[in-house]
């Protein structure tokens, strides 16, 4: 019988071992590239194969990628779970992770005139849950290459490289990260006014 506190009642514990059992299938040979064909995201198949809005998360390409993502939303996104709630990180999960490459799709041409090519991982969903994170506990501290700073801090700085590094050629969907934040940001704010409308009626309430 599972308890509050069993790994199945955190969504951030699902979504991880989802991306773990889903990159053990990446790596089975012959299955892995038909695998990784098939639910990758590719802007130029964004009518015909909408379903890769979501399954592109969930895929990632090296054990690295999935290692740094995992670690980086366990942290963030168990905080935000206490924070906000289970079904308000699965909103700012999937919403950041959809409209992410949506904006991949749609800025990274005509703003940083790049040509976006297909895409997988779960950066730009996880930008969503730190970017809201930020909104509702900005001076929680955070360890950043081993270097202490406040959470609003640390989000500025990413913030900065993924904009700075937009148009250049290492692979990694820097326009992704930055439409990813901004949904977090928006879901964030909007979920910090919801509590402290809801923080203020209770207390004139009392009255």
């Amino acid at each position: 019988m599972e308890g509050k506190n069993s790994i199945l009642a955190s969504p951030t514990m699902v979504i991880i071992i989802l991306c773990t059992l889903s990159f053990f299938l990446e790596m089975i040979p012959y299955v892995g590239y038909f695998y990784v064909s098939a639910f990758q995201f590719d802007p130029n198949y964004l009518v015909t194969r909408p379903w890769t809005l979501v399954t592109y998360m969930f895929l990632h390409t090296s054990l690295l990628h999935l290692l740094f993502n995992m670690l980086v939303l366990y942290f963030f996104g168990t905080a935000l779970e206490t924070r906000a709630g289970n079904r308000q990180l699965l909103a700012i999960f999937f919403t950041s992770g959809i409209l992410s490459a949506i904006g991949y799709t749609f800025l990274s041409g005509p703003i940083f005139n790049i040509s976006p090519g297909p895409m997988i991982g779960a950066s730009g969903a996880i930008y969503g849950v730190f970017a809201a994170l930020t909104m509702l506990e900005p001076d929680v501290h955070v360890y950043v290459y081993f270097i202490p700073m406040k959470l609003k801090h640390a989000l500025v700085l990413f913030a900065l490289f993924d904009f700075l590094m937009a148009g250049s050629s290492d692979m990694i969907a820097h326009t992704a990260h930055l439409s990813g934040l901004f949904v977090g940001l928006y879901m964030g704010l909007r979920i910090k006014k919801i509590q402290e409308n809801t923080a203020r009626s209770r207390y004139i309430g009392r009255w």
